[in-house]
């Protein structure tokens, strides 16, 4: 089998070093309350989903770019479909509507940025079932203030 794909493996919420494990317990982004709840580990390759204390407080800078990019490309989408023009309402109504789908789709960025950023960290390892972690690899994490979770609640 090839390659997994970078794209669509991130897209997918998949673990960055085995492309293949899901690093979010639910499928659906809508349980608001378990929306970002993780295992501890990634359940294929063991790869720890935190890496340090605190680790996912930079997602919100990974976030902010996701929807900054999204509303330049509705605003490019909607001043070459409806155009722009300071006659007219135009501007408001895509102010409107690029609010409204950034808050639709603010449970699945929160997942993808969550993913973008241990993928900053986390390389693909082509080869992860020959190089298997150990609990050695990781000395800056501390279970007791870990934000993962351990079961499937």
């Amino acid at each position: 089998m090839g390659k997994p794909s970078f794209i669509l493996s991130m897209l997918q919420n998949k673990c960055p070093r085995c492309r293949e494990g899901k690093l979010f317990f639910g499928r659906s982004t809508w349980n608001l309350k378990k929306n970002l709840k993780m295992p501890k580990n990634c359940t294929v390759c063991g790869q720890p989903t935190e890496i340090e204390v605190g680790f996912y407080y930079g997602t919100g800078y990974v976030s902010y770019a996701l929807t900054v990019g999204l509303s330049l490309i509705t605003f490019v989408l909607w001043y070459g479909l409806i155009g722009m023009s300071v006659d007219d309402n135009r501007f408001f109504y895509w102010l409107g509507f690029n609010a409204v789908l950034l808050i639709l789709m603010q449970p699945y960025l929160m997942r993808l940025s969550r993913t973008i950023w241990l993928t900053f960290f986390v390389r693909y390892d082509p080869n992860w079932k020959e190089h298997r972690l150990n609990d050695q690899d990781f000395e800056r994490t501390i279970p007791d203030q870990m934000e993962v979770l351990d079961d499937k609640s």
